[in-house]
């Protein structure tokens, strides 16, 4: 029997401030290679549909396994990313996940992963804020979407969040800031430009499908926190050389993968230049001055949603949630 858990289903099964403890053990696990986690090939789809541009791809379709050492399942993601669709009053990013039994294969639950992505990624900001940021934190978020939400309440979560700014060219920002403003005891605000959000702030997070830098470098204040989570791709850049230039370090989720995003291409910095985040979780680095300006690079892992996938699983049988059919 297969369990389906649509998107209510998952999130009622989630809680954020339990979630950054299962993303901490998934991050220290993959640092220590106790993981199994292949390429995920990201492809372009849509190409031929549209007639008004029929050699122009719509979207991004990727897909994420992996496996972590010691769990009872493991987990392949089939994600998309489509920039359009935020036009369409339709997430940009939506995700199904597929649970196996580790010890026999058999497939053990499907369930929606949009949920788990906005809120796993989320976790990543919540960690750096953690480990690297100056408290109390006062946040700047350029971006309004479904991540800059995500990564506002992992921060609230984690941290002595005190105020929050938030920048989008559109007027998604008063919408997103509405929201989280009722929903957190912090003061949540949306401002009109990058740099207002920007200015002032200890901990700037940046969640946009940007191609070209939305931040620029001279306009951190010494003992900043930038936490980048939008480019995953060569053709994408949300900070400019500036940035890097004035931080102290740089530190990444993955940082293999995160070499090869447009934030880093635009700089000198290579593979051995970017400290594993997982060190920081593990004690051996971290921030070692009031006004060092320091860099986390996200660029996800399937390792975040296999952990997270099998919280799921668990607590669904726990509290019999779902439908279950036999495929």
């Amino acid at each position: 029997m297969v369990r389906i858990l649509a998107a209510p289903q998952v999130a009622s099964l989630l809680d954020v401030e339990d979630l950054l403890s299962v993303i901490e053990t998934a991050l220290i696990k993959q640092g220590r290679g106790e993981v199994v986690r292949p390429e995920r090939p990201h492809f372009p789809v849509g190409e031929g549909i549209d007639p008004d541009r029929p050699n122009e791809p719509l979207g991004t379709g990727l897909t994420m396994p992996a496996y972590v050492h010691g769990s009872d399942y493991y987990a392949t993601k089939l994600a998309s990313f489509f920039e359009e669709n935020s036009e369409h009053d339709l997430p940009t990013i939506n995700a199904q996940i597929v649970v196996n039994d580790a010890a026999t294969g058999l497939p053990v639950a499907v369930m929606d992963g949009t949920h788990i992505t906005g809120m796993r990624t989320g976790c990543i900001g919540g960690l750096a804020a953690r480990e690297l940021a100056t408290e109390p934190v006062e946040l700047g978020v350029v971006g309004a979407g479904t991540q800059a939400r995500w990564q506002t309440r992992a921060i609230a979560a984690a941290t002595d969040l005190e105020r929050v700014r938030i920048y989008s060219p559109s007027d998604s920002r008063i919408a997103c800031a509405t929201e989280l403003d009722d929903e957190l005891e912090a003061t949540v605000e949306p401002v009109d430009t990058a740099r207002a959000a920007v200015e002032g702030a200890n901990t700037i997070v940046t969640a946009t499908p940007a191609e070209s830098p939305v931040l620029d470098g001279d306009w951190l204040e010494p003992g900043t926190l930038v936490v980048a989570v939008g480019a995953f791709s060569p053709e994408m850049q949300e900070l400019d050389r500036t940035t890097f230039e004035r931080a102290s370090r740089t530190f990444a989720d993955v940082p293999e993968e995160v070499t090869d995003t447009g934030d880093l291409l635009a700089t000198d910095l290579g593979k051995d230049d970017i400290v594993p985040f997982a060190e920081v979780l593990e004690g051996e680095s971290g921030r070692r001055a009031d006004d060092e300006i320091l860099v986390v690079e996200s660029v996800g892992s399937a390792v975040f949603d296999a952990a997270t996938a099998a919280s799921v699983v668990e607590r669904a049988e726990a509290n019999d949630v779902g439908t279950t059919v036999d495929l």
